[in-house]
């Protein structure tokens, strides 16, 4: 796939209609909280033209609707599996997606026979900047051990941002080790060594670790939470499922004294990613992240 700079924003070509469309697609679909967040920095903006929807999308499904888009569209969100899927149907990969593996963004970029569709992915940054907010030293802090719990392609952008806050050899707990290749060879592309181990070995081993992130499904973690030995953690936990709220893993880790961050301040960041490419203005983080603690406090 050829590579391409999604930095600039998202315009449109003289006598079309401005991109003012976006939405996020999955299977199911109806439970994301996508909406919220671009619909609040919509408002926050001042951009009440654009909108964005909640559209249910299939695997199966996905190129006949990318292949319906017209030139008003500015952009997707995706969800899994729909993140690597994506990725045959795309005119460019941007770099970072391209190592991990993963898109969670499409931008749509030109109009007509030269429209471009280009996958981009926010997770990274969603993960790092939500990290910074329990690390001392924030995003400019250095991790020197991290746990992660799974093996998805969640966990595979949980290793390109721990690359990037300076561990490159972090401990992956996997329920099967064998079926654990894609995410192995993601990390090879990045140039991180991860050492694999089994999930049931973590209960034992993640309280020593500077950073932990849990990209297990929601309750995935729920028996880990309970066998957790009493002692405080050393490092800081990022459980990325925030239904319920708090998780049981982040309320064991937090009755323990340990640092948590929520799942859903990396569902907030990724999304002030996504409004940037896609509108080419800032995220309004404050609102955002204000529109996502009521809809999750409802």
């Amino acid at each position: 796939m050829d590579r391409h700079d999604p930095q600039a924003p998202v315009g449109h070509a003289p006598g079309t209609r401005a991109r003012s469309r976006a939405a996020v697609l999955g299977h199911p679909i109806a439970h994301s909280l996508s909406p919220t967040l671009h619909r609040a920095a919509y408002e926050s903006l001042g951009l009440a033209d654009w909108r964005y929807d909640a559209v249910d999308v299939t695997e199966d499904g996905l190129a006949a609707f990318v292949g319906s888009l017209d030139d008003t569209w500015a952009g997707l969100s995706l969800t899994m599996p729909l993140k690597q899927t994506v990725l045959g149907l795309l005119d460019h990969v941007e770099p970072l997606a391209e190592v991990v593996g993963a898109v969670n963004t499409v931008l749509l970029q030109g109009s007509g026979a030269g429209r471009v569709l280009v996958g981009a992915n926010t997770d990274v940054y969603g993960l790092v900047t939500a990290l910074g907010e329990g690390l001392t030293g924030g995003t400019a802090a250095r991790v020197g051990t991290a746990a992660v719990l799974g093996a998805g392609a969640t966990a595979a952008s949980t290793l390109a941002a721990l690359g990037q806050l300076g561990c490159t050899t972090a401990v992956v707990y996997v329920r099967s080790v064998p079926r654990a290749g894609g995410l192995v060879r993601a990390a090879h592309r990045m140039g991180v060594q991860p050492v694999l181990r089994s999930l049931d070995d973590a209960v034992d081993q993640i309280g020593t670790a500077d950073v932990v992130v849990s990209t297990l499904p929601p309750h995935a973690a729920d028996d880990l939470a309970a066998a957790l030995p009493g002692a405080r953690p050393a490092g800081v936990l990022l459980d990325v499922a925030y239904d319920p709220r708090p998780t049981a893993l982040s309320a064991a880790w937090a009755a323990r004294g340990g640092v948590v961050v929520g799942g859903e301040r990396m569902l907030l960041h990724q999304a002030v990613e996504q409004v940037r490419l896609m509108t080419g203005r800032p995220g309004p983080v404050d609102a955002m992240a204000a529109a996502l603690d009521a809809r999750l406090a409802s």
